[in-house]
């Protein structure tokens, strides 16, 4: 796999908010955070109750895709290195990594 960018999705070890184990999930590639570390967003195929979760499409993809229907949860983030990253999927729409975005930084101004 070659260098990630911001708007990539990234299959990766996801850690546990409690760091007992991690599971195999695809990410969003939010930011460069230097020595090859990247700030990732949490993609999964449910919705849960988070209000805040950004639902990804097919459209929402300027390349490949993912298989089913998902959403991003911007209250979800962590700091991986590349080397941890297994394969990528697809590239998200500028549209989207921007709707992400955004849904991030209303999520540490504290909005609801």
């Amino acid at each position: 796999m070659g260098t990630p960018a911001a708007g990539s999705v990234v299959l990766v070890p996801f850690p546990f908010s409690d760091l007992s184990q991690s599971k195999r999930r695809p990410a969003v590639v939010l930011a460069e955070a230097g020595r090859g570390d990247w700030i990732l967003c949490q993609i999964t195929s449910k919705a849960y109750a988070d209000s805040r979760a950004v639902l990804l499409t097919d459209d929402d993809f300027e390349c490949g895709s993912l298989r089913i229907e998902s959403h991003a949860r911007p209250a979800k983030l962590f700091t991986a290195h590349e080397g941890l990253f297994i394969s990528e999927p697809g590239v998200l729409t500028a549209a989207s990594l921007k709707r992400i975005r955004d849904t991030v930084v209303t999520v540490i101004q504290g909005k609801p």
